[in-house]
């Protein structure tokens, strides 16, 4: 018996608990006395979900399962608790970035338009102590600018690099692996009540699995929750005047594998002892709150969302192309015809292929197809376009890729059942709320384009490519923990 995903010979959902038991559990005596007695101490944690995970063994570090581990409510808390005590030099200034797949959950979910579900959600997260809330998008802006730009820059030296095309590009991200800590068993945190979900990113699947054969590939342009993160401890740190390592920053998104991004080792700042993003918070997370606090977001007082520019607050909410994610096909593809080819593609249409979850776009010019991309959403899709890519067989310029099947919205940490089956329901209404809210292209942010003169020094500097790019790498694993078939 395997999971759905698993790659592996053995699976480690055949162990028994008796089994897991005997195993060393030293790893997480750093975590003892860790929970604090205090009102929210009976929060529920998430629940893991094995079968949504693709490494079901040798997935994670000791200290990543350890770090996994904290982020949840009762780390919130304990920043909350320790903000009311008199020892102001353990104060944080608490900020909460949310991400717009998101909003569309609790706007659903409390049958609220989009724009109140983050007035309220904002008004419920200050009411507990938050100092700030952000939209992530923002952060997305600059993502899809920058992998616009590094796609038309492969299309270019596709002639001279090997591995310049295919690009995959993705905001579905988890960490790489270290080498310096043994493994730890899924299983073996179950066994110990620690509990959480983990449905393995495009790129910890990438790095972990495939190796050198995609992530070569894989676009270098941060996701919107990293960017995020460095424009909270980089540029907002700055302009209050605040060490990164005094700002507390949680992400609120819709699947668990963003806790393991926030981990990565390229995301901290030794200086400061500092991760971009100290804490990551599903959207079921926050409601579980609500429900311990027994608040409704229809009870809360609407607050207008904060910005990162002084005391200018965010207006209606906002996205991007693209009806399920953060649009990352159309923004390129649309560019790519422009700046390649000079012309100016208004509509893009999709041709479903082997489901609706493997769709293809295509420009024609002079009876000629001269850009080919591809949405494979699904691991099901993604190891077959892995497989084309194998025996020379890839016909695609760029592929943007989900690891959950219809998008981000279908996170793990929010369109589910309390079974841990997806809410079908709730997702196309999910769908229907984020359809319908409007679209500003990222090139029309003034913000963004001001940031990178001021702030980022030129689009084309040093530090652009220090805060805004990061880079993947494969790790080695033995030929005998996998089982890779095509």
């Amino acid at each position: 018996m395997k999971c759905e995903n698993c790659t592996k010979k053995e699976c480690s959902k055949k162990q028994k608990n008796d089994d897991t038991q005997s195993t060393s559990v030293d790893v997480l005596s750093s975590n003892d006395g860790f929970e604090e007695k205090n009102e929210f101490h009976t929060l529920a944690n998430a629940k893991i979900l094995l079968s949504d995970c693709l490494a079901c063994d040798n997935c994670m570090t000791s200290e990543e399962g350890a770090r996994v581990f904290q982020q949840n409510q009762k780390e919130l808390f304990h920043i909350l608790n320790l903000n009311k005590k008199c020892d102001t030099s353990k104060h944080k200034v608490l900020a909460v970035s949310i991400c717009p797949q998101s909003l569309p959950y609790f706007a659903a979910k409390f049958s609220l338009s989009v724009n109140d579900a983050a007035k309220r959600l904002c008004g419920f997260l200050k009411s507990l102590g938050v100092h700030y809330v952000f939209d992530t998008t923002i952060a997305a802006d600059f993502s899809i600018l920058e992998s616009q730009r590094e796609f038309v820059q492969r299309y270019q030296r596709r002639n001279q690099e090997e591995h310049a095309l295919p690009m995959f590009a993705s905001a579905c991200p988890a960490p790489k692996a270290t080498h310096s800590h043994r493994r730890l068993d899924l299983t073996l945190l179950h066994s110990l009540g620690i509990s959480f979900s983990v449905h393995a990113g495009w790129i910890r699947y990438a790095e972990r699995v495939l190796t050198n054969l995609v992530t070569s590939h894989i676009c270098t342009a941060k996701s919107p929750q990293q960017i995020m993160g460095s424009l909270v401890k980089g540029y907002f740190a700055r302009q209050q005047n605040l060490s990164p390592d005094k700002i507390f920053h949680v992400i609120v998104a819709p699947c668990y594998d963003k806790k393991l991004e926030a981990l990565r080792e390229d995301f901290y700042t030794a200086l400061y002892n500092s991760q971009e993003v100290d804490c990551v918070l599903t959207s079921g997370e926050i409601v579980q709150i609500m429900e311990q606090k027994n608040v409704s977001m229809k009870d809360v007082a609407e607050i207008a969302v904060d910005s990162l520019f002084g005391e200018i607050k965010e207006g209606d909410v906002v996205r991007h192309e693209g009806k399920r994610s953060d649009g990352y096909l159309e923004h390129i593809f649309k560019h790519a015809a422009k700046e390649l080819f000079g012309m100016d593609v208004k509509e893009i249409t999709y041709k479903a292929l082997k489901n609706k979850d493997f769709q293809e776009v295509t420009l024609e010019k002079d009876g000629e197809t001269v850009l080919r991309f591809a949405a494979a959403y699904g691991f099901r899709n993604i190891q077959n376009m892995v497989l084309k890519l194998k025996k020379g067989k890839f016909l695609y310029h760029f592929v943007e890729v989900l690891a959950c099947p219809g998008g981000c919205l279908n996170g793990k940490g929010q369109a589910q059942t309390e079974d841990g089956k997806p809410d079908k329901a709730l997702l196309n209404q999910m769908e229907e709320v984020y359809a319908a809210i409007p679209v500003r292209l990222p090139e029309t942010n003034a913000h963004v384009q001001k940031m990178y003169q001021d702030w980022l020094e030129g689009m084309d500097s040093k530090k652009v490519q220090e805060t805004l790019h990061t880079k993947y790498s494969a790790v080695n694993q033995t030929a005998s923990n996998l089982d890779i078939k095509w």
